[in-house]
C-alpha cells in the first residue's frame, strides 16, 4: 500500500470514528434537551390540572372543559389521571379512556418524576408524575397527578434530527476527506518529484538529483547525490586504473613474444611458451572485462540500450569472420526491447553467445528477445550438434570446452554467465527447436 493510501485510509478510519462518536453525542444531547422540554411541558399541564381541580365530598372534582383541549379528545396523545394515596383512580381525562397509561406511581407530596413506559402493544409513553398534599379539610389528603404523552412525536422529532445530522456530518466528512487528499497531494509532491528524478537517473536521462526540496527531504537528496558522485568517481578511477594496467602489461608481453620469436621454432619448449603466453593474454582480457563489468551497480547510471542494434552490429562482424560457412541469421528482436546497462557488458554477453552459435551451427542461427513477467529473455539458437543436458553445467565453467579440436579457450559461456549474474539474472542452456543449443539470458527488468 502506498504512503498516500495509508494516510488516506487511516484518516478515513479516524474521521469515521470521530463522526460516529460526534453523532452519538449530539443525538444524546438533542434527546436530553427534547426530553427536558417535554418534562417541563407536562409539568405545566399538571399545574393547570391542579389549578382547575376543586375539593369535593368524595375527593377532587374537575370541570367538564379543561384548558387543554386534547384532554377531551380520545386518543389525542395527551392523557391525565389522578390517584389517591392508595393508588385508587380518582379522575381521568376523556382522552385516557381505554389507554393503559399513565398507571399509578408512588410519590410523596412534593416529589416529581419523569418515566419512559411501554405498554403491552409496544407503544411508548413519557409519563410525568407529581405528588400533592391537598389540605382543604381537617385532614389533608395525598394525591398523585399523572400526565402522559405518547412518544410518537418525540421519536419522529429525534428521527428528523438524526437524519439531518447524518446528512450534514456526512457532507462534512466528504469535504474533510477531499481536503485531506488535496493536502496530501500538495505535501507529497516533493516525494513524487524525487521519484521522477530517480527514474530519470535510472534511465540515464540525468546524472544526479537537480531539484530543490524541503529540508526534510534535502537530507535524502543530498545523500543520494553524494552516493552517485562517489560511484561515478569510483567507476572513473577503476576505468583509468584498468587502462593503465592494460597499457603497462602490453609492453612486457610484447617483449616476451619477441623473445619467443628469437627462439628456435617448433620445439616443445617454444610451443609451450607460446601456448602459455596466449593463455596469459586471454586471462588478462577476461579479468579486465570482469572488473569493468558494472552489472547491477552501473545499470542505474546507464542509458537504455536497444538490443536489436547491438545484436545486428555483432552479427555483421561475425558474418565476415565466418563468411565461408554462409550462416543464415534471423533476428526476431523488437526495436522497443531495451536493457539498462553498460554497452560493453551487453556486447560481451551477446558476442560470446553469438560467436559460439556461429562456430557450432551448421547453417542457421536465430536471435530472439522479449519480456516475460518482468524478466528480459534473450535467446540465441542454432542448428548445430547442441549441448547435452548432462554437460550443460560443466560447459558453463571457465576453461571447459566441448571439443578440444575447435579453437578457443573455453571461457565464453563462463564470461556471459558471470556478467548476466552480475545483473541479477541467470544463464540457461536448453535444446533448440532447430536441433542445436538454445542459450537464454534471463535478466530482471
Amino acid at each position: 500500500m502506498s504512503l498516500r493510501a495509508r494516510v488516506v485510509a487511516s484518516a478515513a478510519a479516524v474521521l469515521a470514528l470521530f463522526i460516529l462518536l460526534t453523532s452519538i453525542a449530539l443525538e444524546q444531547a438533542f434527546r436530553d434537551t427534547a426530553e427536558s422540554s417535554r418534562e417541563e411541558r407536562l409539568l405545566a399541564q399538571i399545574f393547570l390540572l391542579m389549578a382547575a381541580a376543586e375539593a369535593g365530598n368524595e375527593g377532587l372534582v374537575f370541570p367538564e372543559a379543561l384548558a387543554e383541549a386534547r384532554f377531551s379528545l380520545p386518543g389525542s396523545g395527551l392523557y391525565a389521571r389522578v390517584f389517591d394515596a392508595d393508588d385508587r383512580l380518582i379522575w381521568e381525562s376523556d382522552s385516557a379512556m381505554g389507554i393503559p397509561e399513565p398507571g399509578p406511581m408512588a410519590l410523596v407530596p412534593g416529589e416529581r418524576r419523569l418515566e419512559f413506559r411501554t405498554d403491552s402493544d409496544g407503544r411508548g409513553y413519557l409519563v410525568e408524575g407529581f405528588g400533592v398534599s391537598w389540605a382543604t379539610g381537617a385532614v389533608p389528603r395525598n394525591y398523585v397527578f399523572l400526565v402522559a404523552e405518547d412518544t410518537v412525536a418525540f421519536d419522529e422529532e429525534v428521527g428528523r434530527f438524526r437524519a439531518s445530522l447524518a446528512v450534514w456530518l456526512g457532507a462534512m466528512a466528504l469535504l474533510m476527506l477531499a481536503a485531506l487528499v488535496l493536502i496530501l497531494a500538495w505535501g507529497l509532491a516533493p516525494l513524487r518529484r524525487v521519484s521522477m528524478e530517480v527514474a530519470a537517473i535510472e534511465s540515464g536521462g540525468q546524472a544526479k538529483i537537480l531539484g530543490t526540496y524541503p529540508s526534510e527531504i534535502c537530507a535524502l537528496t543530498d545523500n543520494l547525490n553524494g552516493l552517485l558522485a562517489h560511484e561515478q568517481a569510483r567507476q572513473m578511477r577503476l576505468d583509468n586504473a584498468l587502462g593503465d594496467l592494460a597499457h603497462s602489461l602490453k609492453t612486457p608481453l610484447a617483449v616476451i613474444r619477441g623473445a619467443i620469436g628469437d627462439l628456435e621454432t617448433g620445439n616443445e619448449t617454444t610451443l609451450l611458451m607460446e601456448q602459455q603466453l596466449a593463455r596469459m593474454d586471454t586471462i588478462i582480457a577476461h579479468q579486465l572485462q570482469r572488473a569493468r563489468t558494472g552489472g547491477g551497480q552501473t545499470a542505474i547510471l546507464s542509458p537504455p540500450l536497444q538490443i536489436a542494434r547491438v545484436a545486428e552490429r555483432l552479427i555483421g562482424s561475425l558474418s565476415k569472420v565466418y563468411r565461408d560457412k554462409g550462416v543464415a541469421v534471423t533476428v526476431a528482436v523488437p526495436e522497443e526491447i531495451q536493457i539498462n546497462g553498460a554497452e560493453g557488458d551487453l556486447m560481451e554477453m551477446l558476442g560470446n553467445l553469438l560467436d559460439n552459435a556461429f562456430k557450432w551451427c551448421r547453417s542457421q542461427v536465430i536471435v530472439r528477445a522479449g519480456t516475460e513477467k518482468g524478466t528480459l529473455v534473450i535467446a540465441i539458437e542454432d542448428d548445430g550438434p547442441g549441448i547435452p543436458p548432462r554437460d550443460a553445467e560443466r560447459l558453463l565453467a571457465r576453461g571447459t570446452r566441448a571439443d578440444e579440436a575447435v579453437p578457443g579457450h573455453g571461457i565464453g559461456l563462463a564470461m556471459a554467465r558471470e556478467i548476466c549474474e552480475a545483473y541479477g539474472g541467470r544463464l540457461g542452456v536448453e535444446v533448440s527447436a532447430l536441433g542445436g543449443a538454445r542459450v537464454c539470458l534471463l535478466i530482471p527488468t
